[in-house]
């Protein structure tokens, strides 16, 4: 790979990042998330991500550019990890160091995530990490697959 991939905390200037990468068309069509208009994104991030201290949330980066973010949040009584990354990192085992370097920071299990059922992508970094599917939910008009990372080990 070559790529030095790591996480960190957010920084403010990491926003503008994360902003552009939710309005990358290809990415949203392969999540199924609409992209949020700037103040609408920006005040989600200051107030339920930043802002919310039971909330994990870092940075990744590649050679020292920001290349995405991976988050985990409470839901009700389980909590869940999503991810978000440029394109141009796409298909290059950024997903997988990232993910495997944020399961050691975030140790909370059992950890769901819940990506739509058409993103193999995403499904596929997930079992990488140790995710195994529960079955599909259903958000909105899409089907997600469920995925549960256990307290045991494999």
């Amino acid at each position: 790979m070559g790529d030095e991939v790591r996480i960190r905390d957010v920084e403010e200037a990491d926003l503008e990042v994360f902003f552009a990468q939710e309005h990358d068309a290809e990415a949203a069509r392969r999540a199924r998330f609409p992209p949020r208009e700037r103040e609408r994104f920006m005040t989600h991030w200051a107030t339920n991500v930043l802002g919310d201290p039971t909330v994990l949330a870092q940075t990744v980066t590649v050679d020292g550019a920001t290349a995405g973010n991976v988050v985990s949040w409470w839901e009700q009584e389980r909590r869940f990890i999503g991810y978000w990354f440029g394109r141009e990192y796409w298909g290059r085992g950024v997903g997988t160091a990232a993910l495997t370097l944020f399961l050691q920071r975030e140790t909370v299990r059992p950890l769901y995530a819940d990506p739509f059922v058409g993103n193999t992508g995403s499904v596929r970094l997930l079992e990488k990490c140790g995710f195994e599917s529960t079955g599909t939910v259903q958000h909105g008009d899409n089907e997600h697959v469920m995925l549960v990372l256990s307290s045991e080990e494999p």
